[in-house]
């Protein structure tokens, strides 16, 4: 993606099924949850290169002893900062202490994150927040073991302030209106209150408080606690969490929009925000690993049982589909066959653009996470090629030479390696210009590879603002003075905010939207703006499932072709001589590709829950407020 977007977070669930003695002898390393944790965080850091955060728990403990760990980061590369700081500790002990090298028990027992229940977090800083207390996972403490909560998640909830206004009505009193710590505190509240009446059975049945301690641990109906918390929870969540004495799990939103997937052996638990990530780690087939379905939570409780659960009613599922344009890993088997499928898909549009004239045309990408794409593009180019190969052939079968056969088959696909990116250039003069002369530089192109009779098409996975293409790539492709230069997204174009963990929060920053607006006042149609303004405004005190999307009659005067003609005027700069053509997918195409992963409402405006509507409408309300803010 040529705009730089943060997105997402990652999680990794680890609990070990067996003694760590068991991991000592067969992997040679008590220390091999660790390891395998840096190798679940690290190949998620495309997720999440802000801040990462660890914990873990001791399970069994003795009063007295540490039974919780947790490190977190907001450095330059965070996860090898807290992995470089559990070794470091780790290695002062071993060192101070040669005797801990083979006592399996004594390094549980003294050395910190050496424990069977693990849950790290990497993220992105969204809205400008990036403080160390924005770092998951989050810890809420206690001194009753099983009243200790530590919760990390990807999500994004759209009613925060409704459900922190329930947090006071119990009594409560957060320190911060943030979706992380309601979150938590709602878990925690309920977790408390099935505490306290567990603890009043156990009284009931003649039990001390002491003998009650272990006996609650092993009622605790963690099912029942997440449906009561998460009752109106509105948005994209997969919510990770331990509780003190070793329970464990994962519960995924109703309508599926975040990912989870998880792996069960005799020796290990794991759950993941995405699937090669633990084919990876353990080396397993892909074949053994599930995703964990809406609405359903993973349940791993302190004796290692493991169950499925469904918390909440599932919904129409509307997986994100931009995890499967350019979120997750392309490594993924079927997310690297539909971003080929999403290129392939795109030739039909490309070819009506050039005319057929693949000879005079030059195909590349831009950035390298759109290189799979391309790949499919040039099989759809290679396709259309050997049919006009093949026609010519049949229609020259009574004449054909040698020479003719060779002059027809040696015709070739131009693909060659445009752009390249350069390092991360910085401009230490504060105004304007300057910065956009160095965003302008950020890559270097290829220099004699193109002709002035040429097109040049570079494939790009997703248009956003078009900041980056306008002040930058479209600059430098045209210094190799091509006849007309042709960007293709292979995403649909963006007309509306996300509100599920993507930060595309504000109206005005998506060019389509610019665009459609350019239009209205092209053609003397600007009225509807305030006319979606008075709608969004008449609905601001309905409930959310009364709430209708009103901005989608921005976009209903116009043809997808006519906005994206729009788009191209709009983002190419005065300086360049080529023409310039964007052109976008379809969002027919994409549900073609991605057939499982049917979440679109950042393109088509239909959000899968009730929450959506709103925030796109208040969304809309801060841009013709001229309100700088989030819209939830």
């Amino acid at each position: 993606m040529s705009d730089a977007i943060k997105h997402e977070c990652g999680i990794a669930l680890l609990r070990l099924k067996k003694p760590l003695e068991f991991y000592k002898e067969k992997y040679g390393s008590s220390f091999y949850a660790i390891q395998k944790m840096y190798l679940l965080m690290e190949k998620q850091h495309n997720r999440g290169q802000d801040g990462a955060g660890l914990a873990s728990i001791k399970l069994d403990m003795e009063p007295g002893e540490r039974y919780i760990s947790r490190v977190r980061s907001n450095k330059t590369s965070p996860i090898q900062d807290i992995f470089s700081q559990i070794n470091g500790r780790i290695n002062e002990e071993l060192e101070a202490r040669p005797e801990l090298v083979n006592d399996v028990a004594a390094q549980k027992a003294d050395l910190p994150y050496v424990g069977e229940v693990y849950l790290g977090h990497v993220r992105y800083g969204t809205f400008g927040k990036n403080n160390i207390e924005s770092v998951h996972p989050f810890l809420r403490q206690n001194n009753w073991m099983h009243r200790n909560l530590i919760v990390a998640g990807n999500f994004n909830l759209t009613n925060v302030k409704e459900l922190f206004a329930d947090l006071i009505r119990l009594g409560q009193h957060p320190k911060e209106m943030a979706d992380t710590v309601t979150v938590m505190e709602k878990i925690g509240h309920f977790l408390d209150d099935e505490v306290t009446d567990l603890y009043f059975d156990c009284k009931n049945e003649g039990l001390s408080k002491r003998e009650a301690s272990p006996i609650i641990g092993e009622r605790l109906d963690i099912g029942r606690i997440l449906k009561r918390a998460s009752k109106n929870w509105d948005g994209g969540f997969a919510m990770a969490g331990m509780i003190g004495h070793g329970d464990a799990f994962v519960l995924r939103d109703p309508a599926g929009i975040r990912p989870a997937f998880h792996y069960e052996d005799d020796e290990i638990v794991v759950v993941a925000s995405e699937r090669p990530v633990i084919q990876t780690a353990f080396n397993v087939p892909l074949e053994s690993i599930k995703e964990l379905n809406p609405g359903e939570a993973v349940i791993i409780k302190k004796n290692g049982n493991v169950s499925f659960e469904q918390i909440l009613d599932p919904l129409e599922k509307k997986s994100c589909s931009f995890e499967r344009i350019y979120f997750s890993r392309g490594n993924d088997a079927s997310i690297y066959k539909e971003r080929k499928a999403l290129g392939r898909l795109m030739m039909p549009y490309i070819l009506d653009e050039i005319q057929g004239d693949t000879q005079n045309t030059v195909f590349s990408y831009i950035p390298n996470t759109a290189e799979t794409s391309f790949f499919g593009m040039i099989e759809g180019a290679q396709d259309y090629l050997n049919e006009k190969k093949i026609a010519a052939i049949l229609a020259n079968q009574g004449e054909l030479s040698a020479e003719k056969l060779s002059e027809i088959l040696s015709t070739t696909i131009r693909t060659e390696k445009i752009t390249i990116k350069d390092a991360k250039l910085r401009t230490f003069i504060t105004d304007d210009s300057s910065r956009d002369d160095m965003v302008e530089h950020v890559y270097d192109v290829t220099y004699g590879v193109v002709k002035p009779t040429d097109t040049l098409v570079v494939i790009d996975d997703s248009i956003v603002r078009g900041t980056t293409l306008k002040k930058s790539i479209i600059k430098m492709l045209d210094r190799l003075n091509p006849k007309k230069i042709m960007v293709v997204s292979s995403a649909p174009q963006i007309r509306y905010p996300d509100c599920y963990g993507i930060d595309m929060a504000k109206m005005e920053t998506l060019i389509a939207f610019t665009a459609s607006l350019e239009l209205l006042k092209d053609r003397n149609m600007y009225h509807i703006v305030d006319e979606v303004y008075a709608k969004c405004k008449a609905q601001e005190n309905l409930h959310d499932a009364e709430v209708i999307n009103h901005v989608k009659e921005i976009y209903a005067p116009f043809t997808d072709q006519e906005i994206s003609d729009k788009i191209s005027v709009m983002l190419r700069p005065d300086t360049v001589k080529a023409d310039v053509k964007i052109v976008f997918q379809t969002v027919e195409n994409l549900h073609q590709a991605c057939p499982d992963n049917l979440g679109d409402w950042y393109f088509t405006g239909n959000y899968p829950t009730h929450g959506g509507n709103r925030v796109v409408n208040r969304a809309f309300m801060n841009f013709y407020e001229g309100k700088d803010a989030r819209a939830y």
